[in-house]
């Protein structure tokens, strides 16, 4: 499964951010990802993609995240 693309369809479900206005070099500020709401993001992240993300720390775009969970 393609990791941007799960991203993608988690932020539009939870968050309502539109899937095309995100890519690797997105940032969670500049999405408007909070605290709160990365929690959300990571717990679903998890399930879909049967992982533990730990505690995840330093995480500024989406590449970030990316690189993190393909480094797991």
């Amino acid at each position: 499964m393609d990791t941007l693309q799960t991203i993608k369809d988690i932020l539009e479900e939870q968050l309502d951010i539109e899937s095309e206005n995100v890519n690797e070099d997105s940032t969670f500020d500049s999405l408007g990802i909070d605290s709160l709401d990365s929690v959300e993001v990571f717990v679903e992240l998890e399930d879909r993609l049967d992982i533990s993300l730990g505690n995840p720390e330093g995480l500024e775009t989406i590449g970030d995240l990316i690189e993190y969970i393909e480094n797991l």
